[in-house]
Parts: C-alpha cells; sequence; structure tokens
C-alpha cells in the first residue's frame, strides 16, 4: 500500500481563526505578563502611541472597544490602570502616554519580535496576501453582524 501526501490544503474555518488568534494572543500574553502588563493595557497604551492626534479618555476607549469588543466600563479600568501605573497622564482633557509607557511598548515589541518572525517566518508573500484579504473580509462581516446584534 503506498500512501501519498495530501495536496488539498486545509480550508480554513471560525475554528481554526480562533486557535491561530489564541495561540499567538497566548504568546503576547506571556510577554506582556513578564512587564506587569495586560493584553487590554497594551492595546489602550498602543492607540495613545499611534495616534496622530491627542487622545480624550472616551477616543481612546472608542479605539480599544473598536479593537477588543470590551465593555466600555472594563476599558475604563484599564485606562485608570495605565494612568495609575504612570504609563499614561492626564494633559488637559487628553491623556498622553509617558515615557515608561513608550519604554514599556518598545520593551515587548523587542522581545516578540524575534518570536513574530519565527511564526510568520517562511510563509509565501501569496498566502500572506491571501490570508489578509479573508481576515480583512471576515472582520467586516462580524463587525457588521455584531452591530445588528446590538443594534
Amino acid at each position: 500500500m503506498t500512501t501519498t501526501a495530501s495536496t488539498t490544503a486545509p480550508v480554513a474555518n471560525a475554528r481554526d481563526l480562533a486557535l491561530a488568534h489564541y495561540a499567538a494572543r497566548g504568546v503576547l500574553e506571556n510577554v506582556l505578563a513578564r512587564h506587569g502588563a495586560t493584553f487590554q493595557q497594551q492595546v489602550a497604551l498602543r492607540a495613545a502611541i499611534t495616534s496622530d492626534a491627542p487622545q480624550t479618555p472616551d477616543d481612546l476607549l472608542t479605539q480599544v472597544q473598536e479593537s477588543l469588543k470590551a465593555d466600555p466600563a472594563d476599558i475604563r479600568a484599564t485606562l485608570d490602570e495605565l494612568r495609575a501605573k504612570q504609563l499614561l497622564v492626564a494633559d488637559g482633557v487628553h491623556l498622553r502616554p509617558t515615557d515608561a509607557g513608550r519604554e514599556l511598548l518598545a520593551a515587548v515589541g523587542a522581545e516578540t519580535t524575534p518570536v513574530s518572525a519565527r511564526i510568520w517566518g517562511g510563509i509565501p508573500a501569496e498566502d500572506l496576501a491571501a490570508a489578509g484579504r479573508v481576515l480583512a473580509l471576515v472582520t467586516e462581516r462580524a463587525n457588521a453582524e455584531l452591530a445588528a446584534l446590538t443594534a
């Protein structure tokens, strides 16, 4: 009996997407924990750091909620935690990242960059482009479904 390798690629589904997400998030959360930070704190801090304009707490809340679909009360608590850790500070009506906040994200980035390179390395560009298109479409559709469910 002869066996041959299958040339049929597996078809992606919601479970596969979730497993990939949680595997990658697990790596990031492990690094964040070594720095005393949570995933939600990192998302909020990144939004503050990468924004083109100063952000109010409500601006940051909206950005984080759009990304994570998290409860607004939890996001407000996260912003309070970032202020308590002096990673964000009030500047009038805005919140701005501190040097410590920028240093935290830089340190996390330095640790995750080589891991990301190992995870993503060797995947053909055309596969990454196809995955990018599919993920963008899935995100768009899921956001539309969530909007309909919460309307």
